[in-house]
Order: C-alpha cells, then structure tokens, then sequence
C-alpha cells in the first residue's frame, strides 16, 4: 500500500473534513445527557490541547484524537476558556 498522505489546503477543508467525527462525539455525549457541547467546542479543544504541538499527523490521528476526547478535561477547558 503507498504512502498517500491526504494534503488540506486550509483549517476550514480539514474542519469539514472531520465534521463527521466530531459529530460522532458529539451524538456519544448526548446518549449520556450532555448537551451543551458544539462541533466547535470539540475542534477548539483538539486545536488548543491536543494538536498545538504535534507534526506530520494522519486523518487517523485527528479522529482518533475527536473519538477518544474525555468529558472531563474539555469541560474543564471550557470552563477556563470563559
């Protein structure tokens, strides 16, 4: 299989691109009754605390990041965003 890195010409592509997965979170955390919680929230929180400091990750990576968010740490960042 070749190498074939996918290649984003802005955030915005890449945000539509991973709408699906942040939707996903999004439906997850609504099975548990929170509600309050955007696509927006989620991708400012992988920008902010999982992704400013990491080079060279895959699709994979960024919707394994989404999936696996904890309840707990972005609610705490919310909190200290406001």
């Amino acid at each position: 299989m070749a190498d074939n890195p996918e290649k984003f010409t802005s955030v915005t592509e890449l945000y539509t691109r991973l709408l699906p997965a942040l939707n996903a979170k999004l439906s997850e955390f609504k099975r548990l009754k929170i509600t309050d919680l955007t696509p927006v929230n989620l991708w400012n929180y992988c920008l902010d605390k999982k992704w400013v400091n990491k080079k060279d990750l895959g699709i994979h990576d960024l919707v394994d990041d989404i999936l696996n968010i904890d309840i707990l740490e972005i609610k705490e960042y919310l909190k200290n965003k406001n």
